[in-house]
C-alpha cells in the first residue's frame, strides 16, 4: 500500500480510537500495535517493550515530575492569592489596575506552577469577585483569567517545552529561553486589551478605586518574594551553567516544598501527601503518554510514512508561509479536542520534518506550536479553562466567558502572525544567551 494512503487511514484511526472515550496513551497504543500487526506481522511485537521503556530511559524526563512537585506545592498553598493581593495593593491606584494585577498574577503564577487549570482557579478565586465588585465587565473579568491561565505553558519553566524538547531532541534549555519575549508579548497584548475593554465599558468611578498604606504594600511582599526567587535561581542555575535542567527542577521542588512548609505551615502530613498523590498521578500520565508516543513515531517510521510524508511535503510547489498555515489550523483543530501534551507527542514526529523541510526554525515552531495549545485553552469544545472559570462563578454564563475570551485568542492570533513576520521574538534570546544554534 502507498505510505501517503497508509498514513492517511492511520489518521483516520488514531481520531476513531482517541474519540471513543480510550485514554491518549492507551488509543496510541491500540492504534500502533495493530498497524505494526497487520503490516509487519507478530514479530514486529517483539520490538514494543523495548521501544515502550526504552523511550522513558531519559534523564531529561526526570525534570517533568520535578517542575510537576513544584508547581503542586504552590498550587496547594496560598501563594497564588498572595501573588494577586501583593500586585492590586502596588497597582489599585491606577484606573484599570486591578485587571493588570489579574493578568501579572497569572503570568507569574503559571510560570511558577505550569499548569494552567491551578492558575485560573488561584487567581480567578480572589481576582474575578474583585473585579466584577469593582465594576469590570463580567466578560473582562473571567476572559482574562481564563486567558491569563494559558500562560503557563509557554512562560518557563513549561513541562509543555521539556515534552516538545524530548520528542524532538531539541535543547530544552533554548526552548524555555523561546518562550520568554513570545510570553511578555502575550502578556502585553492581554492587558492593553483588556484595559481598552475595560475603559470603553466599565465604571471609571469604581476602576481605581482602594486605597493602600505603605506598610500594608511592603507586609505583603515576604509572602511572594520567594517563590519569585526560586524561579529566577531556577533559571540562572539551567544558563549559568551550574547544573542540569533536571537538577536544577529537583532542587526547585525541594525549595518549593519548605518554602511552602516553612511559610504557608504546610505541615500537615496528609496535605503533603496529596500534594506528592496529585503529582505522581499527573507524572505518570505524562509519562505513559510519552512512552506510547514513542511506539507510535516507531510504527509511522518503520511503515515508512513519515518520510513519505516529508518527501512529498518537498516536492509541493507551494509556498512556505501556505504551508505554515495549513499547519497552524491543524494545531488548533487538534487542540481544541486533545491535551497540549497529547497534540505535541502524536504530530511531533510528522510536523517535525515538514517544518525543517520547508525551511523552519524547530525552537520558532516549538513557539508558534504552544501558542496554538494556548488558544484550545480557552476554545470549545473542550476548553478547559472555560469550565474552571464557570465553576468559580457559576453565575456568569458560559456564553459571557466564551465571548469574553475571544478577544485573548484574537490576540495570541496576533502574536502568532508577528512571530511570523518577526522570528527574531522566539530565537533572539537563545541565540543571545547559548549562541547560535548549530
Amino acid at each position: 500500500m502507498d505510505p501517503l494512503t497508509l498514513g492517511a487511514i492511520v489518521a483516520l484511526a488514531t481520531i476513531l480510537v482517541l474519540f471513543s472515550g480510550v485514554s491518549v496513551a492507551l488509543g496510541l497504543l491500540i492504534v500502533s500495535t495493530g498497524f505494526l500487526m497487520i503490516f509487519d506481522g507478530m514479530r514486529s511485537l517483539e520490538l514494543l517493550p523495548e521501544i515502550l521503556f526504552g523511550k522513558l530511559d531519559n534523564f531529561a524526563l526526570l525534570s517533568i515530575p520535578m517542575f510537576i512537585i513544584m508547581g503542586s506545592s504552590i498550587a496547594s498553598t496560598r501563594a497564588g492569592a498572595d501573588l494577586y493581593e501583593a500586585l492590586e495593593r502596588w497597582l489599585t491606584r491606577i484606573p484599570g489596575g486591578l485587571v493588570i494585577s489579574n493578568l501579572g498574577a497569572c503570568a507569574l503564577f503559571a510560570a511558577m506552577s505550569g499548569s494552567s487549570p491551578a492558575t485560573c482557579a488561584a487567581i480567578g478565586k480572589m481576582g474575578i469577585p474583585e473585579m466584577r465588585k469593582r465594576g469590570y465587565p463580567d466578560g473582562v473579568a473571567a476572559g482574562s483569567i481564563a486567558a491569563g491561565g494559558t500562560l503557563g505553558i509557554l512562560i518557563p519553566p513549561s513541562v509543555t517545552m521539556i515534552v516538545y524538547g524530548i520528542a524532538t531532541e531539541t535543547s530544552i534549555g533554548r526552548l524555555f529561553l523561546a518562550g520568554v519575549i513570545p510570553g511578555l508579548l502575550l502578556v502585553a497584548l492581554f492587558m492593553a486589551w483588556a484595559l481598552y475593554s475595560t475603559w470603553k465599558s466599565g465604571d471609571r468611578a469604581l476602576l481605581a478605586s482602594g486605597n493602600y498604606t505603605w506598610k500594608e504594600k511592603f507586609e505583603i511582599l515576604p509572602r511572594v518574594l520567594p517563590f519569585l526567587v526560586i524561579i529566577i535561581g531556577v533559571l540562572y542555575a539551567m544558563y549559568g551553567g551550574v547544573a542540569t535542567p533536571s537538577e536544577t527542577a529537583a532542587v526547585g521542588a525541594l525549595m518549593c516544598l519548605i518554602i511552602a512548609m516553612v511559610i504557608y505551615k504546610l505541615w500537615d502530613p496528609r496535605q503533603l501527601w496529596v500534594v506528592l498523590r496529585d503529582s505522581t498521578k499527573e507524572s505518570v500520565m505524562i509519562l505513559f503518554i510519552i512512552a506510547a508516543a514513542g511506539v507510535f513515531s516507531y510504527m509511522l517510521s518503520s511503515l515508512y510514512i513519515t518520510q513519505s510524508i516529508a518527501q512529498w511535503i518537498g516536492t509541493l510547489d507551494v509556498n512556505p508561509w501556505v504551508l505554515m498555515a495549513a499547519v497552524n489550523v491543524f494545531l488548533l483543530i487538534a487542540g481544541f479536542f486533545l491535551p497540549p501534551v497529547a497534540v505535541i507527542l502524536m504530530a511531533a514526529p510528522i510536523l517535525l520534518p515538514i517544518i525543517t523541510t520547508a525551511g523552519f526554525d524547530p525552537i520558532w515552531f516549538a513557539v508558534i506550536l504552544t501558542i496554538n495549545m494556548e488558544i484550545g485553552l480557552i476554545s470549545p469544545p473542550v476548553g478547559l479553562n472555560l469550565y474552571v472559570i464557570n465553576g468559580i462563578a457559576p453565575d456568569i454564563s458560559l456564553k459571557t466567558i466564551l465571548t469574553g475570551s475571544l478577544p485573548f485568542v484574537a490576540c495570541m492570533v496576533l502574536a502568532i502572525v508577528l512571530l511570523c513576520v518577526f522570528p527574531g521574538l522566539a530565537t533572539w534570546l537563545p541565540d543571545t544567551v547559548m549562541g547560535p544554534a548549530q
